[in-house]
């Protein structure tokens, strides 16, 4: 198996930890499903997602992780890219997320289940979400879902 497509350059001197991870397209009348994460001057926009757990595998973690962040159900339906990208967490930690990108079907919200009290959802446009999510690989993986659909 072929290394994933790698985004981000590492800091010389640093050692990025490897992170396996899982994130998400949903899509709702048109709108695709993001989390506005609150850092203040620094807010950013994500795909939902994120680090796996113990053993959990990928579209565990996938559904996990979205209600967690945006207290939605989801039901993973396809894993359709693989990418990972470096970068700073927000302590400063060196990371390099590798893993999948899943479609997956909205089935319900409950706000109650959302646990991390800084990430929002918000709706955009695809093709807005092109130019404000924060990681390449994530916008990489929403152009590819895109060109699948057309």
């Amino acid at each position: 198996m072929s290394p994933p497509l790698q985004f981000g350059s590492p800091a010389p001197g640093l050692d990025y930890r490897l992170r396996p991870t899982a994130f998400g397209l949903v899509v709702q009348d048109g709108g695709l499903a993001c989390v506005r994460v609150d850092r203040g001057e620094g807010s950013y926009f994500d795909l939902p997602g994120g680090a796996l757990d113990g053993d959990e595998t990928e579209d565990q973690a996938l559904v996990r992780e979205f209600l967690e962040e945006t207290g939605m159900t989801v039901r993973p339906i396809v894993r359709i890219a693989e990418a990972a990208q470096y970068f700073r967490k927000s302590d400063g930690a060196p990371i390099n997320n590798t893993g999948g990108f899943w479609i997956a079907e909205h089935c319900a919200v409950d706000p109650a289940a959302k646990i991390e009290a800084d990430h929002e959802l918000v709706w955009l446009d695809p093709r807005e979400a092109l130019a404000h999510l924060r990681h390449d690989a994530h916008a990489w993986a929403v152009a590819a879902w895109l060109r699948r659909r057309l």
